[in-house]
Order: structure tokens, then C-alpha cells, then sequence
């Protein structure tokens, strides 16, 4: 029999702060609302919750493979240091730890790419609203450049003439 009292006391005590909001010309319905929408939006604006939504928007338009890649690079590599994170409160130095990570284990390409795949992210956050600004551009110059390889090349006029006649098929 003590369970219904339980209950009679919880309601009495929300009637009572709904009176309580109304005295403050404040809508009880209308703040409920507003808080189980604060809850939910919270979890809509996860980092990881944008990045997916940004991939699910973009990757229709790429490679399966390339797609797959950028997927997974955000989940090894992103995610689990920033996934669970409210978009908007993500700093600079947070962003810049996740790719430090990334290039200490030698992988400064994966870095870089990890990078910019973080600012489309953001950018997308910022364009929904989500997000005021992309942290993501404060970075710019601050990853030490990938080491640029030089392939030969053909130089030597009667050489590229070779080289066209054999690409044409031509001899």
C-alpha cells in the first residue's frame, strides 16, 4: 500500500512546480518540452553523430573503397577521443592531441588527411547550426608538411616524342 503514496507524493510534488513555473510566467508543458529537447539535441550534436551524418551525405558520391577508408580512419583514429563530445565544445588543443596521436605512430599522411576530414566535419556542424566555428582551421600549418617525392620526367624533345608515339600507339 505504500507504493501509491509514493506516487501521490511525486505528483503533488511536480503539481507543485508547475505552479511554481506558472508563478514565473513560465509554460510547464512548454519547459518540459524544452528539456527533453536539450537531451535529445545533446546527443545529436556529438561529434561522432555529425561526422556519420556528414559521411552519409557525401560518401554516395565516392568510391567504395575511398569511402570505406574515410569511415574507418574517423573511427580508429578520431572517435574515440572526440566521438562522445559535444561538437561545439571541442577546443584546438583537443584536435590537435587526436592528430599528434596519429603521427606518432608514423602515419603523418593519415594525420593530415584525419585533419581535414575533422574540418569538413566541423564545417558541416557549423553550417547546421551545430557548432559557432571549426577549430580545425586554427591547425592549418601546424602539422609538419608530408616529405614531397619528385618522379622523373622526360625531357628531351626527341625522347617526348618517343613517349607520344608509343602512348598514341603510333610507330
Amino acid at each position: 500500500m505504500s507504493t501509491p503514496r509514493c506516487h501521490y507524493k511525486e505528483a503533488r510534488e511536480r503539481r507543485h512546480e508547475a505552479r511554481a513555473l506558472l508563478a514565473d510566467g513560465v509554460d510547464p508543458s512548454a519547459n518540459r518540452k524544452a528539456q527533453k529537447l536539450a537531451t535529445t539535441d545533446g546527443a545529436a550534436n556529438r561529434f561522432e553523430v555529425i561526422a556519420r551524418e556528414w559521411w552519409a551525405k557525401f560518401s554516395p558520391a565516392w568510391a567504395p573503397a575511398h569511402s570505406e577508408r574515410i569511415i574507418r580512419r574517423l573511427a580508429r583514429d578520431v572517435f574515440p577521443w572526440l566521438g562522445g563530445r559535444p561538437v561545439a565544445a571541442i577546443t584546438v588543443p583537443e584536435l590537435l592531441a587526436v592528430t599528434r596521436r596519429v603521427e606518432e605512430r608514423g602515419a603523418l599522411e593519415t594525420a593530415h588527411r584525419a585533419l581535414r576530414n575533422c574540418g569538413q566535419v566541423f564545417r558541416c556542424a557549423v553550417s547546421t547550426g551545430r557548432a559557432e566555428r571549426a577549430p580545425s582551421a586554427d591547425l592549418r600549418g601546424s602539422r609538419p608538411p608530408m616529405p614531397g617525392e619528385h618522379f622523373s620526367s622526360v625531357t628531351e624533345p626527341d625522347k617526348v616524342g618517343e613517349l607520344l608515339r608509343a602512348r598514341a600507339g603510333v610507330t
